[in-house]
């Protein structure tokens, strides 16, 4: 008791209401009445019971909670031991396994304990100097421990810190801010950072919001748009989006998302920005939802503008195409991410629409219903708008996005409604959905999920078949209606067979709903019946879906005849009299009545129908419909056992088993059908379909369906034990008996799998005889005697298929020994005893308490299994105890294959034979002999030692299972002290021993024979892994996938496991695997284990690749069971290694590498330096190994290898509290054995790790002894090893290996030559880094690096001036510091900013570091940096490689590094020497580049030495770069002096570059050169200046002035490098520069709800753009019409649109919406209309179609839609009216939700008058226009306008008749002025028509409208009426597969008139 009341009284001070009084070990059970903390207010693990009690429905008693928490607490003091240690792998993270295995066993983590833990691991998993892969173990541990939100509560139980989480990720994103070069150990993933965020971000605290805007804004800049990328998507990865507390309004969402608005709206056309912005909205509404302080109005927490932008982006990102839109992402913004691509989230995890739907689900509240404009009014705007993109015919890459979103919308709203009404979302009330909502949200996905159910495309079939079941449970009435009047036609059979098996689906998804729904529920049955003819063998998929929709009816519906049942009520007499409707219902005739109005009333109806039974019929006409419906079952079983024979009768041969094939897949379905089916049979219908089956099987063979067959009878079997096994039984003995003996079955020896003819029979019965005997329970004991003799009396006669023969005894054991649940009907007992009802239909059974029927094996039972054991066992040991002596029965002489046929047949039945008795296996059985009590009480430490002493401590003395682990009880049937116990063991070891005994016999005698070896081996695994559960049979995975599969149509989010009883009760058998899985832990070893290990391996590396195959599986398999099993098997693997690569010997190479490196053995071999350098060694032989398959082999575990030659961590720097918080399980008295034994482990582990580092340094020094003088490729291999295994923090590098490095780095062969290099810059970057982090390894992990030279500047951000005067600075050479960082004021100052000074104190090296930096000097003399200039100048091999290199640049930094300290032997007039001779003459493009990579290096290294070198430096490399850039670029080498550019300039000062920077800015157009390239290629160098400088670029006044007066330059290339370079400037002229950031949000709020609109053009710039068109207007006039040469016009205008499209691409764009009315559009029209120059031309449509795109704010679009307008109703040329139609279409969509009605309606008025335009095309793209806009139109916009087109049009034909009698010659003005008129009113009707292509049935005035057409217009001659005819033919095209529906629209007369203009067939 001491324990417990010590933790007692910890926990007590924790939480005052429990005092010292409380003991540990109460179990939870009564205190769930007060969910905030009762007595035991702290011992709460969850805040909601377990929906399903697992212990309580085990067939055996569970230990008590005690127990579990005792064992939970030894787990957390070994953990605590091992991370105070520092032993991280294998120690704490076997800890953590071992607790993650407590947590699977459904055990309840104390709350507290929970919390401790969290933060433990979330500390682990961020700790610095951990190895990156134990770290992954930890940070998933930690998701496991947060991923249900429901166990902890953020803020009350936990809060977690965010500054760690974001110091890793800078790393990643942000790496300048974070100094240099990282080590190698500490790379994590991205990927598990990111998903850490995931479940971290929960629990962050919303006070910390301040502080992480202070933190991440500063650093958004668009100037370098990384920056701004990177700040997106850190504040959706870390912002805290649950409410803040109610005392703090300054941190309330509506305080800060204006500023969010803001920061959205300086990065236009972005995807990812509107991803991460959507994301973090839609999780601000659902975290904000139950907070009643935080506002909530008709939009949600979000205010009307805010929601129309949000709704806005949602439609842009599905990117749906609009006319001929481009898309409205633009490519070139998204690029600019760069790292920071790395904070996405996983797109497949999180599609984009499910952001979306999340936002608007969680938005929705009553207060939608109120308002005319709210969220759910936008979303049916949406829906609307994009509804067409739903239906079939119309697919894309839009369909999936599509089908995605309703599906996500509709599982949120689920989720949402069940959480309310369930209470675990606690919402106010006044914010609960309600009916209203409900009912509203139905309707508006019905339509669209209806048209997706018959998608073409897979994914979005299950989208909305999924879509569908939510729907229906919401609202069956307006659902099932729909439904069934699209399944009814289509299941029989008329329409297409796709609809068909889309009917099924959506049948099975709806089964659960209209089961239970009153009314609907009488149409299951007819159903069922129509769904027959689904099982066909000619459609396999279409039997599929069948067999699931029956299995999905059996799970919810009870196939009882109701009139039959017992009738509860005592007598007929239930209101006093007997109605005479009683009688009635005895028979199907009343269903069937009732169904056949129904189906003709929905053929009847329109769409859009609804029925609601609940008022139609009363409950009594409703039950007896039922109970009528209810007769028909019978008949349905007997078809549908006849369709089932049929299948199997006609299944192709499966040619080879788990073929994936659909045949396999149906063959699976059948028992998954069946055992439903049969379970909810009354038993009147069970022994029809028993003897049915059982007649089945005696009179036929069908051999390829024999599994189906045979699960058939196994479902049978279990339903009904007694009366099955009575039935089926005798008939199969007698056919097995009759087989053998009349027909000589199994006489004789099979080859291979083939079954003969002859045993096809026996074979048949033997199957079903198999499978009959398994998992069904006691009722086989009454055949024991029977079963016992077939066995042995088989096994005498068959030679044949053996196989068969040893699964029937297996399954004998199996059936006898395991324990299992027994059952399946949907019921419980009692309430079928009282006889089922009408209303026992579709109802779900509480999974709180049910009765579970399990078989547990009895005494009989188990005497029954050893003894059917032991006898078989013992005959097979004989056996093969015969077969190895030296004369054996059967003569072994190599011909027959007899001898091997024996040998394997009784393997094989060992092998069955000990996986059928696993169960009995103990696995403590060699540890339990002797004394029993030992393991557990002697010394609970003798496990953790680890043999200190022995093995010099290299490596692991055991494996790492060697500790405790906890055996629970799981109901073993035997006892200790049985004989049985004993026996069986024995048995065991017997077998173990035989099987010895052949593997000696076979190496030596038979060595290639592979069936006998297969065999073996085979039950050598079976022997090792099947102790205490079948492991070789995976029994848990199958059962585990079976279940999930079958649950997930009965799955609804927000629900738990509401499932049918049979699942439930099968999750219970899940469960009790679940334990027995846990209990087979590792075992100690015993001598016949370690001998049977090394036969294994011995085999390993046989030369055959079959037994080398089934021996490594074996092994594999066979170490992990047994403790200490790795270390032993290594030596013999790896002596067989050395030996085989000194003999060349192929196939035992790979046998061995294949062992070593691909399995579990890798690891121990990593850790476990003893053996680590003889493998490494080998393995570098092995290279030279000349098989191409052994080089691969190689090839694959160099990345193994590579990480064995890593450095151990040698410090990992933890919190102290944070470990010492799960100290609370160690008593006081305990504390100092603990403490000792932290000690003990801590200095072993300092030992060990001492000792393998002196072993790595020893190797490393061997093999740089290979790597002098062995061949290039052993070398290549050995180089990349040493690499890893040199260099050290603390030594830097042994001298060889430098010398090694150095001198291989001018190795002749090139790739040898990478790779040193390669290692040369690590060793430089090592030697930096060491000196930054002060020498000290424990700053460099912490990442505290003190660059000598860095500053951190005061900024006076309170000064106005401040800003322009610090961007002054950068126009003078002169500078105070140098600032290289773009970010700093660019949004926000901050208090200081980081610089640098212009003469840095050199930085100090150490000793160490010196004595490394002299020994490469040594080395770096003029031979060297010849040599290595000249291999850079070489041609490359790969034209890739053709490019400035970084590596190059980067190498030669370093060594000039050392040349200018001194250091080097080489002098800088040497290097200016070689320099020269490199560059010669400059014609060859290789001697350009290596010259720019030279002068990139000098450049580089100039900032860091003295300042009289540097100007050295500048003086002598200037000149030569000016003179290059001068005159000697060339188009094939511009591209190697820009990167040189970038790499010198690129997040620099540029100040740092002055003398460049300076020449190129005063760069000047020269108009009289006709050097177009040297011209065009110095603006881009300066456009590569300006870009890399960003808004420190200071110099530009001149440049655009120059650029301006010149705008009309002859040259093509320099135009394109103007117009690029005037956007760059323009581009990185803005800036916002707030004092602070709390000014930043204070602004944005006051500004308005959406922030302040960015990049407002200044004054100069607008009068510069009106400038500029006015002079192209000018320009334009001067142009004579029809000018076939370039003139200033056609220049200029290039240029300009050149700038307008780089500017339109980019995320400025919207500096230029306000002159899209007057100045662009016009102009654009202009270029488009000159046909002389098709590249003008061009350029402008491209410019002009981006202008829709460009995002406005509410009300900026008026001016540009009325100039559209205006343009489209005057404009003289046609062209121009035409191409104004584009840009209405895509603007109409685009701002669906931001436009004003009244716009709306102007835009239909301009494009309607346009349908009467004089020209043909302009009306014909009128119509277009019109019915797209028409079709995206919310409805609410869409029906009055679509009334008055209507009528328009029609008055228009009605008014303007065709005149009589037509003069010939020429049709007079008033004749065509008709014509137009009929034509437009035409057009107009047609645009009506076809804006709603895919509506089925037609809405009510469409028949109208079609045949006004064919009355009035039809006969017209020319356009008129060929529009009409083809108006016509379109519509029927589009309904071809809606037909049957869509006639029913019209009137008799309609069709004929029709009929009229058509051929007859068409509307028949």
């Amino acid at each position: 008791m001491a324990v417990s009341e010590r933790i007692s009284q910890l926990m007590g001070a924790l939480d005052a209401a429990a005092g010292p009084d409380t003991s540990r070990a109460t179990s939870p059970g009564g205190d769930w009445s007060q969910p905030n903390g009762g007595v035991n207010g702290d011992k709460q693990s969850r805040s909601r019971p377990r929906t399903f009690p697992y212990f309580e429905y085990l067939p055996y008693e569970t230990e008590d909670q005690a127990e579990r928490e005792g064992n939970l607490d030894t787990c957390l003091k070994h953990l605590y031991i091992a991370v105070s240690a520092g032993d991280f792998a294998p120690g704490a993270v076997h800890w953590t396994r071992e607790i993650r295995g407590w947590l699977s066993l459904k055990f309840d983590l104390p709350l507290s304990t929970r919390v401790k833990l969290v933060k433990l691991y979330y500390e682990l998993a961020l700790a610095p100097g951990l190895d990156y892969l134990v770290a992954e173990r930890f940070a998933s541990m930690f998701m496991v421990l947060t991923k249900r939100k429901h166990y902890l509560r953020p803020g009350k139980h936990l809060t977690l810190d965010w500054r760690p989480l974001f110091r890793e990720l800078k790393l990643f994103v942000l790496p300048t801010e974070s100094g240099a070069t990282f080590p190698n150990n500490v790379k994590r993933n991205i990927r598990t950072l990111t998903k850490m965020c995931t479940f971290a971000q929960y629990y962050f605290d919303p006070n910390e919001i301040p502080h992480m805007f202070d933190e991440i804004l500063p650093f958004f800049s668009t100037s370098f748009s990384e920056g701004a990328f990177v700040v997106a998507g850190l504040l959706n990865l870390l912002l805290p989006t649950l409410p803040a507390p109610e005392e703090k309004p300054d941190l309330q969402p509506q305080e800060y998302l204006p500023t969010f608005f803001h920061l959205w709206s300086l990065v236009n056309r972005s995807k990812l920005f509107d991803v991460h912005f959507i994301d973090i909205f839609s999780r601000l509404a659902r975290d904000s939802i139950p907070a009643a302080h935080v506002p909530l109005s008709q939009y949600g927490i979000f205010t009307s503008e805010q929601s129309s932008l949000i709704i806005t982006a949602a439609l842009r990102l599905l990117e749906i195409p609009v006319g001929q839109a481009t898309s409205p992402y633009s490519q070139t913004v998204d690029l600019g991410a760069g790292l920071a691509i790395m904070l996405d989230r996983d797109q497949r995890k999180h599609p984009i629409a499910h952001s979306i739907a999340r936002w608007i689900i969680m938005s929705l509240s009553p207060a939608c219903l109120e308002h005319e404009d709210s969220i759910l009014s936008k979303l049916e705007g949406l829906i609307q708008a994009v509804e067409t993109f739903y239906h079939p015919s119309n697919s894309g890459t839009w369909t999936k996005a599509l089908a995605q979103l309703v599906y996500y919308l509709s599982d949120f709203f689920v989720m949402r409604w069940n959480r309310e009404q369930n209470g675990e979302m606690e919402v106010p009330e006044n914010r609960k959905l309600n009916d209203g909502i409900k009912r509203r949200f139905v309707l508006c996905l019905r339509e669209v999920t209806f048209m997706g159910i018959f998608a073409k495309s897979a994914h979005a079939v299950e989208h909305a078949q999924s879509t569908l079941q939510s729907l229906a449970f919401l609202e069956p009435n307006l659902i099932l209606p729909g439904a069934l009047q699209r399944i009814y036609p289509a299941m029989q059979g008329l329409v297409e067979v796709h609809r068909t098996i889309s009917s099924i689906r959506a049948l099975q998804m709806l089964s659960k709903t209209m089961a239970r729904t009153k009314g609907y529920r009488c149409h299951v049955t007819t159903l069922l019946g129509l769904a027959l003819p689904g099982i066909d063998a000619n459609d396999l998929e279409k039997t599929m879906y069948t067999l699931a929709y029956v299995q999905g009816v059996c799970y919810t519906v009870p196939f009882h005849d109701l009139t039959q049942e017992k009738n509860t009520n005592g007598g007929p007499s239930r209101d006093g009299a007997q109605s005479p409707m009683e009688a009635a219902d005895t028979d199907t005739g009343l269903a069937v009545r009732w169904i056949t109005e129904q189906v003709e009333r929905l053929e009847q109806a329109g769409g859009n129908i609804e029925i609601d039974y609940d008022e139609e019929l009363s409950d009594r006409e409703e039950e007896m419909i039922l109970r009528s419906s209810t007769t028909g079952l019978a008949e349905f079983l007997i078809s549908f056992l006849g369709r089932v024979f049929t299948l199997l009768e006609n299944l192709p041969d499966a040619s080879r088993v788990r073929s994936n094939s659909p045949e396999e897949h149906t063959v699976n379905a059948l028992p998954a059908a069946f055992t439903p089916l049969l379970a909810a049979l009354s038993p009147e219908l069970f022994d029809m379909a028993l003897d049915k089956i059982a007649n089945f099987v005696t009179n036929h063979v069908i051999h390829q369906a024999k599994d189906a067959m045979a699960f058939i009878c196994n479902a049978l079997v279990k339903i009904n034990p007694e009366k099955s096994l009575k039935r089926l039984l005798p008939h199969l003995l007698a056919g097995i008996r009759t087989e053998i003996e009349d027909n000589g079955a199994g006489s004789t020896r099979t080859t291979g799998t083939e079954v003969l003819p002859r045993d096809r029979g026996l074979v048949w019965n033997l199957s079903l005889l198999s499978m009959c005997v398994v998992h069904v329970g006691d009722a086989v004991l009454a055949w024991k005697d029977e079963l016992f003799e077939i066995a042995e009396y088989m096994q005498q006669k068959c030679r044949g298929p053996t196989v068969h023969v040893s699964n029937f005894i297996h399954h004998l054991l199996l059936n006898s020994t395991v324990t299992y649940t027994i059952d399946f009907s949907i019921y419980e007992p009692e309430e079928l005893e009282k006889g089922l009802t009408s209303s026992s239909w579709g109802r779900m059974v509480d999974a709180k308490n049910i009765n579970i029927k399990w078989h547990a094996p009895s005494a009989d039972e188990t005497d029954y299994a050893v003894k059917l054991f032991q006898s078989q066992a013992n005959n097979a040991v004989d056996a093969l105890i015969a077969l190895i002596q030296p004369n054996p029965p059967i003569k072994r002489d190599g011909t027959g294959k007899d001898w091997s046929d024996e040998v394997s047949r009784n393997l094989t039945l060992l092998r069955l034979l000990t996986s059928g008795i696993s169960v009995l296996f103990d696995p403590r059985y060699d540890m339990s002999e002797g004394d029993s009590e030992s393991d557990s009480g002697s010394d609970p430490d003798a496990m953790d030692t680890e043999g200190i002493d022995d093995d010099a401590g290299l490596g692991e003395a055991e494996d790492e299972e060697v500790k405790p682990t906890f055996q629970y009880e799981t109901g073993y049937p035997l006892k200790q002290s049985d004989a049985n116990y004993k026996l069986i063991h024995e048995l065991r070891h017997k077998i173990g021993e035989t099987l010895h005994q052949v593997h000696q016999f076979l190496t030596t005698k038979q060595e290639d024979d592979v069936l006998c070896f297969n065999a073996l081996y085979n039950a050598y695994r079976s022997w090792f892994i099947d102790v205490g559960i079948e492991r070789s049979a995976h029994v848990l995975d199958r059962v585990t996938r079976l279940l999930t599969s079958d649950v997930g149509p009965f799955k609804s989010s927000g629900l738990r496991k509401q499932y049918p009883r049979p699942l439930l009760v099968r999750r219970a058998n899940v469960y009790h695997l679940q334990r027995l899985r846990h209990n087979a832990n590792p075992r100690p070893k015993t001598d016949l284990d370690a001998r049977l290990l090394l036969d294994l391996a011995e085999s390993s590396v046989s030369l055959y690749t079959e037994i080398r195959r089934t021996a490594q599986t074996a092994n594999e398999s066979a170490v992990k069971c047994i403790l200490g099993a790795r270390p032993l098997v290594v030596p013999p693997l790896l002596d067989a290694l050395v030996k085989a690569v000194a003999e060349s010997d192929y196939p035992r190479i790979k046998g061995a590498l294949f062992s070593l490196l691909f399995g579990s053995l890798a690891k121990t071999i990593s850790r476990d330096w003893r053996f680590t350098p003889t493998l490494i060694k080998a393995f570098i032989e092995v290279t030279g190994a000349d098989k191409p398959s052994v080089q691969k082999l190689a090839s694959n575990a160099t990345f193994q290898i590579l990480d064995m030659g890593k450095a151990l961590e040698r410090m990992v720097i933890l919190d102290k509290d944070v470990v010492e918080a799960i100290a609370f399980t160690i008593d006081a008295a305990e504390d100092d054995a603990v403490q000792q034994k932290v000690d003990k482990r801590r200095n072993y582990i300092k030992k060990k790790r001492a000792r393998i580092e002196g072993k790595k340094s020893d190797l490393s020094k061997e093999l740089v002894e290979i790597g002098r003088t062995a061949h290039w490729k052993k070398v290549s291999r050995t180089a990349a090893i040493i690499v890893n295994l040199g260099m050290r923090y603390d030594t830097i590098a042994s001298d060889e290996m430098v010398d090694l490095v150095t001198k291989g780095s001018i190795d002749p062969h090139p790739s040898l030559r990478g790779l040193y290099a390669g290692a040369l810059v690590g060793l430089f970057s090592v030697i930096q880094t060491r000196a930054i982090t002060g020498h000290s390894y424990e700053k460099y992990l912490l990442g505290e690096e003190e660059m000598a030279d860095k500053i951190s500047v005061p900024t006076k951000a309170d000064d106005p001036n401040w800003t322009e005067e610090h961007l002054a600075m950068f126009s003078k050479p002169e500078a105070k510091y140098y600032v290289d960082f773009d970010y700093p004021g660019w949004l926000v100052w901050q208090k200081t900013m980081p610089a640098f000074l212009p003469n840095a104190p050199a930085i100090e090296f150490d000793d160490v570091e010196t004595a490394v930096r002299k020994k490469i000097g040594k080395l770096l003399d003029r031979h060297w940096f010849s040599t290595y200039f000249a291999y850079m100048k070489q041609e490359p091999r790969d034209s890739g490689a053709d490019r400035f290199r970084m590596s190059s640049a980067m190498m030669l930094t370093h060594a000039f590094d050392l040349v200018f300290c001194g250091m080097a032997i080489a002098t800088f007039e040497d290097i200016k020497d070689l320099t020269q001779s490199v560059y010669s003459d400059g014609s060859d493009k290789h001697q350009h580049r290596a010259t720019a990579e030279i002068m990139g290096a000098l450049l580089s290294c100039a900032p860091d030495l003295k300042p009289d070198q540097r100007q050295e430096i500048w003086e002598y490399a200037f000149p030569i770069i000016r003179g290059i850039f001068q005159d000697g670029l060339t188009p094939e080498n511009s591209g190697y002096w820009t990167t040189f550019l970038h790499v010198v300039l690129q997040s620099k000062d540029p100040r740092r570059g002055w003398p460049l920077v300076d020449w190129l800015a005063s760069f000047r157009l020269d108009m009289n050169s006709n050097a177009a390239f040297k011209e065009s290629s110095k603006i881009h160098l300066l456009q590569q200046c300006i870009c890399d400088a960003g808004w420190h670029f200071q110099l530009e006044k001149p440049i655009l002035e120059d650029f301006m007066q010149h705008l009309d330059h002859p040259y093509k290339g320099v135009r394109e490098a103007m117009g690029q370079t005037i956007a760059s400037i323009h581009r990185t002229r803005y800036h916002e520069s707030y004092k602070d950031v709390a000014s930043l949000i204070k602004a944005q709020k006051e500004s308005s709800s959406i922030g302040i609109r960015p990049y407002q053009p200044t004054e100069e710039y607008s009068t510069m753009i009106k400038e500029v068109f006015d002079r192209l207007e000018v320009w334009r006039g001067q142009r004579p019409a029809g000018q076939q040469t370039p003139s200033s016009y056609t220049s200029g205008g290039k240029t300009v649109l050149l700038w307008l499209d780089q500017t339109l691409t980019s995320y400025e764009c919207i500096q230029l919406v306000k002159f899209f009315p007057d100045v662009f559009v016009e102009q654009l029209l202009h270029m488009m209309d000159i046909k002389e120059d098709p590249e003008l031309q061009s350029l402008a449509y491209h410019v002009f179609r981006h202008l829709p795109n460009i995002p406005h704010r509410q009300g900026e679009d008026t001016d540009f839609i009325a100039a559209l307008i205006r343009i489209g109703r005057t404009a003289t040329s046609w062209h121009q009216r035409l191409r104004i139609l584009i840009n209405i279409q895509v603007i109409y969509f685009r701002r669906l939700f931001l436009m004003s009605a009244s716009k709306q309606t102007e835009m239909f008025d301009c494009v309607s008058a346009m349908l009467g335009d004089v020209q043909l095309e302009v009306r014909m793209g009128a119509a277009t226009t019109l019915s797209g806009m028409i079709r995206c139109s919310p409805i609410d916009l869409r029906e009055p306008l679509v009334e008055s087109l209507k009528g328009n049009f029609t008055r228009m034909l009605a008014k303007n008749p065709l005149p009589k009698g037509r003069v010939p010659g020429t049709p007079t003005p008033e004749h065509s002025k008709r014509i137009l008129t009929r034509h437009a009113a035409v057009l107009g009707l047609g645009a009506l028509i076809q804006a709603f292509p895919y509506l089925s049935p037609p809405p009510a005035w469409l028949p109208d409208v079609l045949a006004t057409l064919a009355r009035k217009a039809a006969s017209d001659s020319g356009m008129v009426g060929k529009s009409v005819k083809s108006i016509l033919a379109d519509f029927k095209k589009t309904r071809q597969d809606t037909w049957h529906v869509d006639v029913k629209a019209f009137e008799q007369e309609q069709l004929e008139d029709l009929e009229g203009v058509l051929w007859k067939s068409y509307f028949a």
